[in-house]
């Protein structure tokens, strides 16, 4: 069955660098999109990003919060996307989700709605602070 499974959050400071993994089973990641979202207590699920399938296009998105600063990328012998996050703030605290939905989406047309995604990891807790 399909199962993601995030890791890498943790303590870092401000400006400081993280790589959450999202390691995929059940499906190939190559194969269809796959979106990263975050969470604080009290708020909604916020969109990090999306990275279509190349058999698509192969097109990645960012929300303008961490455009130029956050990279979403997949190792296929893995089976595992990646989100590089550099220079983070303090409102890059959050717990963060990789999603994906096969065998329906393959591109990030209408990515930051949450309701198109079947599948969610458990989420790893990222907290940026001096």
């Amino acid at each position: 069955q399909v199962r993601l499974v995030e890791s890498g959050g943790g303590l870092v400071q401000p400006g400081g660098s993280l790589r959450l993994s999202c390691a995929a089973s059940g499906f190939t990641v190559n194969d269809y999109a796959i979106s990263w979202f975050r969470q604080v207590p009290g708020k909604d699920l916020e969109g990090v990003g999306c990275m279509s399938s190349p058999l698509r296009d192969g097109s990645i998105r960012y929300a303008e919060s961490v455009k130029g600063r956050f990279t979403i990328s997949r190792d296929n012998a893995k089976n595992t996307v990646y989100l590089q996050m550099n220079g983070l703030k303090s409102e890059d605290s959050a717990v963060y989700y990789c999603t994906a939905d096969p065998p329906l989406r393959t591109a990030c047309a209408g990515w930051e709605t949450t309701s198109l995604y079947e599948y969610w990891g458990q989420g790893t807790q990222v907290a940026v602070s001096s």
